[in-house]
């Protein structure tokens, strides 16, 4: 079927219609317009799309401004050469033919004056009539612009690669079904689909001002729409926009390419080294390993943290969590955890930042960069800045990355997450906005149900393991909190960092009484430390049962006895406190490591009364037993 050059001749063939000739006499003005012809402009069947293209001389960017128009594509190819979305022109279906004028004008009356305005003089070319629902195209006069021109022509116009591949990244895009944009609320963007919804968790693209745009199916609500969540600001989305199902879930770059780099939820490089380029992808929500794939193992992983391994020790291939309040201390925790395993251990790291500060994962960046780490790390930032659905899923994103590690290089992984906290305030978030009713505390329904398809994915197979090793927020330093609490549940190891303790200027602030482990058993530590955690925790709790005495009736009420309970426990109390190599630019002391061994004998020296001669400062903020005994000499040369 060929069509006659000029638009009469196009509509008259689509539709039967005559054209309004305009006054407006066109002479110059824009390089294409391309505007999609549906249903509702006369094309009989529905499966058909009509693409009208006009190619002009000369190119005008000021002009596409001036129309409102907030894109141009070029995908080249016998079929779409330059696309043009027009704000307020995205879907013409509500369009009658008698509003497109003879002279290629649209003059409906949201957009007349500025369209007519921006688009007057313009000289065409040819026009060609494409139907990009069939293999075969029906092409019309002046199809024969050559792939020089069409680059040339992208290039006058001033349009980067980035713009012009935004809709045709994968790698049959024609393929995909299309849908349009019903209702854009915030983060919620409904899509009506032609037959059935894509189904739940399907990944969905829209172009935005020239940056692909993914979405996320949440929630069908009948008639063929999709209520989605976007990855990201939804600003500049329009009813009736076209909308492309990929067929799958958002699938991320995964493998030795990620390694160095830091990524967003949808695996696109924030690093500003350019894009990922990896063979290998996977999707974001996948199985968790089946029961008889998983394999258990009871190896200790030490951290050189005093505090960690001697009464709340951290399981190879477990999930650890990092439990406080604000401002007292998880990310700085968390950091040297990363410097002293991921030195140790040598294996691959993989950081998830969950909706916490751009400022710690640039300082945190920059830490790896100057100690080497970032070699063998990959990291994963959805900052508090981000939509919810970009936090709900990122921590997924660096789970699936740790997870190819460990499933296809037989790799022993570390998976950072901080926060997991704002993981689950992600997921009330779009809970909210999806209209669920809420639960306890304004949390989700799902609460336990969205935790539990994160934690359980992270495991030890056969083939390797995942340890993990989770920051979470703790809400008003209530324990009791329902986001907390329902992680505590998977967990196999559990820090707490204490307000209390902070506010003596321990640190670590972690509490030995409250933190807990399930490796803290004499078949798996051995009795020497067992015996010596103990005896640790009991006489920290035999000091806080005194303290009320204390503080009524002074220390000289108490028996003997108390007192050197008291005075071991203060001592025992202080070894505990450990500077830390990440915050050597603050504290200016220098961090140490501190081996489990001499951990034990430092504590055990303490407890059997061999340093009651030394002074309780002498044990703050030192190494092993060896440097606290040379503080104290230091400290009493100095009286």
């Amino acid at each position: 079927m060929v069509i006659r050059s000029g638009l009469p001749g196009l509509l008259n063939s689509i539709s039967g219609s005559r054209a309004t000739p305009c006054k407006n006499k066109i002479t110059r003005g824009v390089q294409s317009g391309i505007f999609l012809v549906e249903n509702g402009m006369g094309v009989r069947s529905k499966s058909h799309y009509r693409t009208l293209t006009f190619l002009t001389r000369k190119v005008s960017k000021p002009v596409f401004e001036s129309a409102g128009i907030s894109k141009v594509e070029a995908i080249g190819g016998n079929m779409k050469v330059n696309q043009v979305a027009a704000t307020g022109l995205r879907r013409l279906s509500t369009f009658r033919p008698n509003k497109i004028c003879a002279d290629n004008t649209l003059l409906n009356n949201a957009n007349k004056h500025r369209l007519s305005s921006a688009l007057k003089n313009l000289n065409t070319v040819n026009t060609r009539f494409i139907n990009t629902g069939s293999k075969n195209s029906t092409v019309g006069s002046g199809s024969n612009t050559s792939k020089a021109e069409l680059t040339k022509n992208k290039k006058d116009a001033g349009l980067s690669d980035k713009s012009v591949r935004t809709m045709a990244t994968a790698s049959n895009v024609s393929s995909m079904r299309k849908g349009h944009i019903s209702q854009v609320i915030g983060a919620v963007v409904d899509v009506r689909f032609e037959g059935p919804p894509p189904p739940i968790l399907n990944a969905l693209w829209v172009d935005n001002d020239g940056t692909r745009l993914s979405l996320e199916v949440a929630q069908h609500l009948g008639d063929g729409v999709a209520r989605s969540i976007a990855m990201g600001a939804t600003e500049g989305l329009m009813r009736g926009q076209e909308v492309l199902d990929t067929g799958s879930p958002i699938t991320v770059p995964v493998g030795t390419p990620t390694l160095g780099r830091i990524m967003n939820v949808t695996g696109d490089a924030i690093d500003g080294f350019g894009p990922i380029k990896s063979e290998n992808h996977l999707p974001i929500h996948r199985a968790a390993p089946s029961f008889d794939e998983q394999k258990s193992d009871e190896a200790l992983l030490i951290t050189g943290i005093k505090v960690v391994d001697l009464l709340a020790p951290y399981a190879k291939g477990g999930k650890i969590g990092l439990f406080g309040g604000a401002g007292v201390g998880k990310t700085v925790l968390i950091m040297e955890l990363i410097n002293n395993v991921a030195n140790k251990h040598g294996g691959y790291s993989i950081f998830a930042g969950v909706g916490e500060r751009t400022r710690e994962g640039n300082e945190l960046y920059h830490e790896m960069m100057a100690t080497g780490v970032i070699k063998r790390a990959s990291l994963v930032y959805g900052q508090m800045n981000e939509p919810p659905g970009a936090r709900a899923r990122v921590a997924l994103t660096g789970l699936t990355v740790a997870e190819y590690f460990r499933d296809e290089q037989n790799q022993d992984v570390l998976l950072f997450i901080d926060n997991i906290f704002r993981f689950t305030q992600a997921g009330s978030e779009v809970s909210a906005l999806l209209g669920r009713i809420p639960s306890a505390v304004g949390y989700q329904p799902t609460l336990a149900t969205d935790l539990g398809s994160l934690q359980e994915r992270i495991t030890t197979t056969k083939k390797g393991s995942i340890t993990s090793v989770q920051a979470i927020y703790v809400p008003a330093d209530d324990i009791t909190d329902p986001a907390p609490a329902t992680t505590f549940t998977h967990l196999d190891a559990t820090t707490v960092l204490s307000r209390q303790i902070a506010e003596l200027g321990i640190y670590p602030a972690v509490d030995p009484l409250d933190s807990t482990s399930r490796m803290l058993s004499a078949h798996i530590v051995g009795e020497r430390q067992y015996n010596v955690a103990r005896a640790v925790q009991k006489i920290l709790q035999d000091y806080k049962s005194l303290q009320d005495i204390i503080a009524i009736l002074g220390m000289d009420e108490l028996s003997e006895d108390d007192k050197f309970v008291v005075a071991r426990a203060r001592k025992v109390q202080r070894f505990l406190s450990q500077p830390f190599q990440v915050a050597e630019v603050f504290t200016g002391k220098p961090g140490r490591f501190v081996e489990l061994p001499d951990t034990i004998e430092g504590a055990e020296q303490i407890l059997n009364g061999s340093c009651d001669d030394l002074p309780e400062m002498a044990f703050y903020m030192v190494g092993d037993i060896k440097e606290a005994k040379e503080k104290a000499v230091e400290m009493l040369k100095t009286r």
